[in-house]
């Protein structure tokens, strides 16, 4: 399959195809009132950290979002915790501020239902490393949501990012993707993103009763959803891995 991998700055008329791509999140994954807030704001923000895959009849296929945000800075200087939320709130503050970027973080890279299997990810993966390295910038970061993890919910996080293949490649396909494309596994982001929501809300997203305390185990959910039913809420907070692509 024939395609062109271009940035929303240059192709701004495509922006509306990128942002109306169909996907394959989970409800439960696009409540995190980070993301809510500020992912949206990348296509416009940041045009030129969007790339996207489109056939030659202009389908788009697959999107890549980065964001550019500075880490040698006071009080940072270490990958955070709080993983993918904190990037984006790092990213979005050194814009209002003129804080001139030293990094560039992977945010999410997407790819068509019906063009899954066909390696767009680890395409989409190599077209952001070097549309960084383009900007002058020798490292890419990425806090990696495991692909294969949410088969495994109740494994720790850490155990699970180490678990390695005879070929000493990663067990899982995503962090395997972008060891093959160079990167190293630095650290985990226990808390990268937290959805806390009502029982009601929680019910309509997953269609499950979300009735008893404790951990409930939701499809797509990387570890058990905490469910406190006397107090109304249940709280998921997601671990994502930290990868280093030196350029």
């Amino acid at each position: 399959m024939e395609l062109k991998v271009a940035s929303l700055a240059d192709r701004p008329e495509m922006l509306r195809a990128v942002l109306d791509m169909p996907d394959t999140w989970t409800e439960f994954t696009t409540q995190d009132p980070v993301g809510t807030s500020h992912y949206g704001r990348i296509a416009t923000e940041f045009p030129e950290y969007v790339l996207f895959a489109e056939t030659e009849r202009g389908e788009v296929l697959a999107h890549a979002h980065s964001v550019p945000f500075r880490l040698a800075a006071e009080g940072r200087g270490r990958l955070p915790d709080r993983g993918w939320d904190q990037i984006l709130v790092w990213a979005f503050a050194d814009l209002r501020r003129a804080v001139r970027p030293d990094t560039v973080s992977a945010i999410s890279i997407v790819v068509h239902p019906r063009a899954q299997g066909l390696g767009l990810s680890g395409r989409m993966l190599d077209a952001m490393r070097a549309a960084a390295r383009a900007r002058g910038f020798t490292e890419v970061v990425a806090p990696v949501r495991p692909s294969a993890k949410h088969l495994e919910p109740h494994t720790p996080i850490e155990e699970y990012a180490r678990r390695v293949r005879e070929d000493g490649l990663p067990y899982d396909p995503w962090l395997r993707v972008h060891a093959r494309a160079g990167a190293v596994i630095e650290r985990i982001a226990p808390a990268s993103m937290t959805v806390a929501a009502s029982l009601e809300e929680w019910r309509a997203w997953t269609g499950l009763p979300f009735d008893t305390h404790g951990d409930i185990e939701v499809p797509g959910a990387l570890v058990p959803v905490r469910c406190e039913p006397e107090r109304g809420y249940a709280v998921y907070v997601e671990p994502n891995v930290w990868m280093r692509h030196r350029l």
